[in-house]
């Protein structure tokens, strides 16, 4: 697994709906991608800094996402049991060498 730097993803608002920058872990569903989420937490007793991680899965209408890909997704009304989030953008992709 690829290292992901912890100050690149970030949790801002977007009109009220939240918008994560993560990584593309899978993409081996039908229309939806699996994006992990990685910030830094301070801990409240011992003062240091963890690295906290959460998976999301986000709707990919179509399918143009790959494992890898570094995307910003956004809250969205529920659009299946588990997904509440589409991808909005893509922000990078890894160099194929």
């Amino acid at each position: 697994m690829s290292e992901t730097n912890a100050t690149e993803s970030s949790v801002e608002r977007f009109g009220g709906k939240r918008v994560l920058v993560g990584r593309v872990m899978s993409a081996k569903m039908t229309k939806t991608v699996v994006v992990e989420v990685v910030r830094s937490v301070r801990h409240p007793v011992y003062k240091k800094y963890i690295r906290v991680r959460k998976r999301y899965k986000a709707h990919d209408e179509q399918g143009q996402y790959r494992a890898g890909d570094m995307v910003e997704i956004r809250e969205h009304r529920p659009i299946s049991k588990d997904k509440h989030f589409v991808v909005a953008r893509l922000l990078s992709r890894p160099s194929q060498s």
